[in-house]
């Protein structure tokens, strides 16, 4: 990298939640670049580990476009859902692929902090979603589970998607609103799967699934992500049961073995047992689904330096998010990482990331948390913290 004048940079930055998007960072950072060495070129791609921002980073990563539809959201009121759909020709053939994020119509932030449920939260509208991306030829699914409300293990979006939920007496459940809820998992006692949508036949789904958690048990769902989301401790055990009782069921519905501790099932309140097990889906790595749709590891591959990052850099970055996932690849085609990011945890400072070169703070002065998560504010700060390592690498003989 000797030779500045010609640098070829790759930003490749997740976005600061609340603030600014993957591509707005990217592009903050590149006009800092810019200032600093004019002649220079760079390439922004987005980035995303899997949860919120990955329908934007994936479907514009991809040139793709955005879907919107009326979806039954978690409490029952209907919500404007987003999400994307690529258009790809593979061996002669249009293949349709469609992104969502569940957090876009079952998530935390769709619900007031008084009305958390799990009892009353449902995944309906993700069926919906599915069934509008079928019905506009989509085969292909990607579907990112970070930051549900639920904790239904899929009930609901498999009523929508047209499966069939039996009592003891043998009524079908349809829910109190017609939706089936967290709650009306103590009351199924069989499951039909022969009214599915018939589409779903040829699908292939990959679900970006970044937690290992088993269904149930003192690492399932109920107990470890339920109080987030508003369960009782009252409450924790009886739904584990309840959840527990449904994989016995959903066994004997799908007649093959089924394993509840598969790590991943537990997402999602349960979302990642229902797709992998009713709708074959893969439970993978969030980052790695992005980075192989994008093709950034080609990105990567031809520059001369990588800059990534994220809003707040603490323990959980170490847990494989999106900014370690790409400086491991750019290890291995031996490229300089640098780390842009919002803020660094007190408990974090002075550790080094793994394959990251230096890693570099942009708030520039003290200021309230208001203040720093100013869109307009953040590309000024990410903008000339990003011009002042050029300007030193500029500089350096």
């Amino acid at each position: 990298m000797s030779d500045y004048k010609n640098l070829k940079v790759v930003f490749a930055i997740d976005k600061m939640k609340g603030c600014l998007s993957s591509l707005e960072c990217g592009e903050a950072a590149a006009k800092g670049l810019m200032r600093a060495i004019p002649t220079a070129s760079y390439e922004v791609r987005p980035l995303a580990d899997g949860g919120e921002g990955t329908v934007q980073a994936v479907t514009q990563g991809c040139n793709g476009r955005f879907e919107y539809v009326k979806a039954t959201g978690p409490l029952g009121k209907k919500v404007d859902a987003r999400y994307g759909i690529i258009d790809k020709e593979e061996d002669g053939k249009s293949i349709k692929t469609a992104v969502i994020e569940i957090s876009s119509v079952a998530g935390l932030t769709l619900i007031s902090a008084i009305k958390k449920d799990p009892i009353k939260t449902t995944t309906y509208g993700v069926g919906e979603i599915i069934n509008d991306a079928l019905k506009k030829g989509c085969t292909n699914f990607i579907v990112g589970l970070g930051g549900s409300a639920t904790n239904d293990a899929g009930i609901g979006m498999l009523q929508a998607l047209g499966a069939t939920f039996y009592d003891e007496k043998g009524k079908i459940l349809e829910g109190d609103n017609g939706y089936l809820t967290g709650g009306d998992l103590e009351l199924i006692a069989r499951i039909s799967p022969e009214n599915f949508n018939p589409a779903l036949r040829n699908c292939k789904f990959r679900i970006a699934c970044d937690v290992n958690n088993p269904l149930c048990g003192e690492n399932g769902a109920s107990k470890i992500f339920g109080p987030q989301k508003g369960l009782f401790d009252s409450e924790i055990e009886h739904m584990d049961k309840w959840m527990l009782n449904f994989a016995k069921i959903a066994s004997d519905a799908l007649a093959h073995k089924i394993d509840p501790d598969y790590p991943g099932c537990g997402a999602a309140g349960g979302l990642g047992f229902a797709f992998k097990y009713f709708l074959g889906g893969e439970l993978e790595s969030g980052t790695k689904i992005v980075i192989e749709e994008t093709n950034l590891k080609k990105y990567i591959s031809e520059a001369d330096l990588i800059v990534t990052g994220e809003g707040k850099l603490d323990e959980q970055t170490m847990l494989g998010k999106a900014p370690i996932g790409i400086a491991h690849i750019a290890k291995v085609f031996n490229k300089p990482v640098i780390a842009l990011v919002g803020s660094v945890s007190a408990g974090f400072d002075g550790d080094r990331l793994p394959d990251v070169d230096a890693y570099f703070p942009v708030i520039r002065r003290a200021c309230t948390l208001a203040e720093a998560t100013d869109s307009a504010t953040a590309r000024i700060n990410i903008s000339a913290t990003s011009e002042q390592i050029f300007n030193l690498l500029r500089n350096m003989k």
